[in-house]
């Protein structure tokens, strides 16, 4: 078995559409980032990747390169999950955390759950998403932006 967690934040900015755990929710603003800056995936392929000794999202898909931009970040967790199967590995649960004071999250868990659970290649009861706000505290408390944590367990011949 493997361990692995990942963290990532992006800031608020308009004309952008908002993206979390591959769903798209209807907000005034979107995330600031050189892909379609869903903050869950990000985290989410960062734990991943942690968890076989394979680095961070940066490293595999540097947002200094055009191929990245404005890229649904499903198509980078899906070359994760590639790169994680051809080490035979795979998951057996993912948890995960959204931290945002708005807009509220809770609508949406369902849908992000059965994506992920889909490009994970797993059972959606495998698959955890919960939301929380920061009490109008730091970054994401003064509505600033969102961030997101993971935690994953991989299992399999490459563990």
């Amino acid at each position: 078995m493997l361990i692995g967690q990942g963290f990532d934040a992006h800031r608020f900015a308009p004309d952008r559409r908002l993206v979390l755990g591959g769903v798209e929710i209807p907000h005034e603003q979107g995330m600031l980032a050189h892909s379609d800056g869903d903050v869950l995936i990000h985290a989410l392929c960062d734990a991943l990747l942690g968890a076989a000794g394979l680095g961070d999202i940066g490293r595999h898909f540097p947002d200094t390169d055009a191929a990245y931009e404005g890229i649904d970040s499903r198509i980078l967790l899906r070359r994760v999950m590639e790169s994680l199967s051809e080490r035979g590995l795979s998951v057996h649960n993912a948890d995960m955390t959204l931290i945002a004071q708005r807009p509220r999250l809770a609508p949406y868990i369902p849908a992000m759950r059965e994506v992920l659970a889909a490009d994970l290649g797993c059972d959606p009861a495998r698959v955890n998403v919960k939301a929380t706000t920061m009490e109008q505290m730091g970054f994401t408390g003064r509505g600033e932006g969102i961030a997101a944590s993971a935690v994953v367990l991989l299992t399999g011949a490459g563990a």
